[in-house]
């Protein structure tokens, strides 16, 4: 840590650089903070900046990047002398507050402070439940507002410093953007050039700083007013919350955050008023003709990816496939159907879907591969028999398009396509559907319906079979670790709030799931670093409602971000992490031996760029270092069970905990 003569000596304190007047030795120091009034009505003078540092001159002499507006009385930044009762972050906080925002997740930086002092001095004094969360790393804060989303179905906000914090948090935004996740998202911008204070403000500055994920944001705006902010706002909430869901941005003048309201509180312009928000439904005759399709076809189909994005949606899902009898095939990008509900055919979904006559797809990500298949060649066929039909309803395509796009091949051959929300289309489908099915044909569905529920416990037999296969191995199977923790779980009121595809999916395979927040899915773009910030911001969304929420995290994702843990203890967020500790990047590892064996080269060096040990990380031990109940490394099976009887009370206290478990690869 650098002494405190050294700190005066330096010409600015990097890119947390709270002290903004710092300049080249003492005197100069007071000169950078002379100011003009300017067209945000911020009062003061140069005269009374220098007579508030004992009559300091600005030195046009000082260094300034090459295009700087020259330092003058005339031109300059803030000056700190001057105090008033109302700033432009309150007003800010006055319309994010009537947007509903509850928590603001952010790294600090210097472009923000104006809303950052807002939230803290302003609006949790007034707002009992607002809340400011301290995260280590913008990634973090971004993908925290994403896993809050889809427990709470509507956005938290999450700051950022400028271009580099934006640049930092990028991932983060592409996966939500992948997962049509509602985020609400700020970064501080140095508008006005002339009172950039010195060079690290112009370094971090930019003429249009959104451009850098404006193709994969969903909308953005840089206000240049206070109304425009309050304008803007509410068309960012929008644009979130109306599916397609996605993450909107909005580039925030950091003076405008910090400056008095012009003529003062009493004159800050309007709110504006929060509309309710009806999303886009399938047009009526497109409606009936999927209806009729459905109703008379022999082997109706129903595939769902992100189909359920509220509880009602999870419920409509249900009614359609029983008044069809058809069989569900879920994703797994959220909890679309009963895990256990005799139609769920998702870990039979391609023998389903071959012998369908009629496809409903609702939201599919990638209607190419849903309904072709392509060799190792690139040669394609179809997935369906001949003569089947293929009906997609998607809100996706009614996303603003950038360069990045998640709609992947534009050949799939699909009969019907209706741009809408499907959740949104559901109860005119459900309705159409039970109006048109023939009276005639009753038995034949509940035929269809009855062997599809022989199958699922056929399936689910077979599946608790082969969990049993390994159980007392060393390291540990991950079908035990998945069991040893539903056993002591399954009669609380719990939340999976990372995505279980990573492990094999024991967790659909073997729990028993029907509540919408009981699994959220994965992290869209398939972004490692996701899991652990994203699930500790569901378990945020968890708190109010006294979930148990869990989180089977990779040691490979822990460590792109470990700082989340502190947050998770700083914040006293309740959270059970369980570390899928197989000390390697698993997957790559199988790609490489995949690799390697056609090349005939052998398998034994494929841990190199690839294993994570020499040495090995205690996980436990650097979980308890930052703050949290640790347990393990547990690499004997007996241990597992008390380990994990010990963290859940943790948790169930109010404190996150975490469980280093030493595992097989998958």
């Amino acid at each position: 840590m650098a002494a405190p003569g050294d700190r005066e000596k330096a010409a600015h304190v990097g890119r947390r650089h709270f002290l903004k007047g710092a300049a080249l030795g003492g005197v100069a120091a007071a000169a950078s903070v002379a100011s003009a009034q300017t067209e945000q009505g911020l009062p003061g003078s140069a005269s009374s900046a220098a007579a508030s540092t004992g009559g300091a001159k600005v030195d046009a002499s000082l260094p300034r990047p090459a295009g700087a507006t020259p330092r003058s009385e005339e031109s300059s930044v803030r000056d700190r002398s001057v105090t008033y009762s109302s700033c432009g972050g309150d007003y800010m906080v006055d319309v994010l507050r009537s947007l509903g925002i509850e928590y603001f997740a952010a790294t600090p930086g210097n472009t923000f402070m104006g809303i950052h002092e807002a939230v803290i001095n302003y609006g949790m004094l007034t707002q009992p439940n607002l809340r400011f969360i301290t995260t280590m790393h913008e990634e973090a804060s971004v993908a925290m507002s994403h896993g809050y989303s889809k427990i709470e179905g509507k956005p938290m906000a999450c700051m950022m410093h400028t271009t580099v914090g934006l640049q930092h948090g990028a991932m983060a935004i592409y996966n939500a953007y992948a997962d049509r996740v509602p985020i609400f998202m700020m970064v501080g911008a140095w508008i006005d050039a002339a009172r950039r204070p010195n060079a690290v403000d112009w370094m971090h500055a930019a003429s249009d700083g959104p451009a850098m994920v404006r193709d994969f944001t969903k909308w953005d705006d840089t206000p240049g007013s206070l109304r425009h902010f309050s304008e803007s706002a509410f068309r960012a909430w929008k644009f979130a919350m109306t599916p397609p869901y996605g993450p909107t941005l909005l580039a925030v003048d950091t003076l405008m955050q910090e400056d008095e309201i012009p003529g003062g509180k009493d004159r800050a312009p309007p709110i504006p008023k929060l509309p309710r928000i009806s999303p886009p439904a399938g047009e009526q005759g497109a409606v009936k003709e999927v209806a009729r399709l459905l109703a008379n076809a022999e082997n109706p189909v129903i595939y769902a990816d992100r189909a359920a994005r509220t509880p009602e949606g999870l419920k409509l899902l249900v009614e359609l496939a029983e008044a069809l009898q058809a069989p569900v095939c879920d994703s797994g990008n959220r909890m679309n159907f009963p895990w256990r509900h005799p139609l769920n055919q998702s870990r039979r979904s391609r023998q389903v879907m071959s012998d369908a006559d009629v496809v409903l797809a609702l939201e599919p990500g990638d209607p190419f591969t849903l309904f072709a298949r392509m060799d190792a060649r690139g040669n394609t066929s179809s997935a369906l028999k001949p003569g089947a039909r293929r009906i997609t309803v998607s809100s996706v395509e009614l996303m603003p398009k950038g360069n990045y796009q998640d709609l992947q091949r534009y050949t799939s051959e699909v009969d019907l396509a209706m741009e809408a929300d499907a959740e949104a289309t559901l109860p005119m489908l459900i309705e159409e559907v039970r109006r048109q099915l023939p009276s005639g044909r009753k038995s034949a569905r509940e035929a269809r319906g009855k062997a599809f529920a022989d199958a699922h416990r056929e399936e689910f037999a077979m599946a608790k079979e082969a969990a049993a296969n390994g159980w007392d191995d060393s390291p540990i199977s991950t079908a035990r670790l998945y069991m040893e923790l539903y056993e002591q779980i399954k009669n609380e009121d719990w939340s999976l709030v990372s995505p279980s595809g990573m492990q094999g999916s024991w967790s659909q395979q073997l729990w028993t799931a029907d509540r919408h927040y009981q699994y959220i899915g994965g992290w869209g773009a398939a972004g490692i670093g996701y899991i652990a910030p994203a699930t500790l911001g569901a378990a945020l969304a968890n708190q109010k409602y006294g979930r148990l929420s869990v989180s089977f995290v990779g040691d490979g994702d822990l460590m792109f971000g470990p700082g989340i843990l502190w947050t998770a203890a700083h914040e006293r967020i309740p959270l059970l992490y369980i570390v899928h500790n197989n000390r390697c990047y698993h997957t790559e590892i199988m790609q490489l031996q995949a690799i390697a064996n056609r090349r005939q080269r052998g398998i034994d060096r494929v841990h190199i760029g690839c294993a994570i040990d020499n040495p090995n990380i205690n996980y436990a031990m650097m979980a308890k270092s930052l703050g949290l109940h640790g347990e393990g490394p547990i690499e004997n099976p007996r241990d597992l069970g008390p380990a994990l009887k010990r963290a859940i009370a943790t948790v169930k206290r109010g404190e996150p905990a975490l469980v280093d478990v030493v595992s097989q690869g998958r």
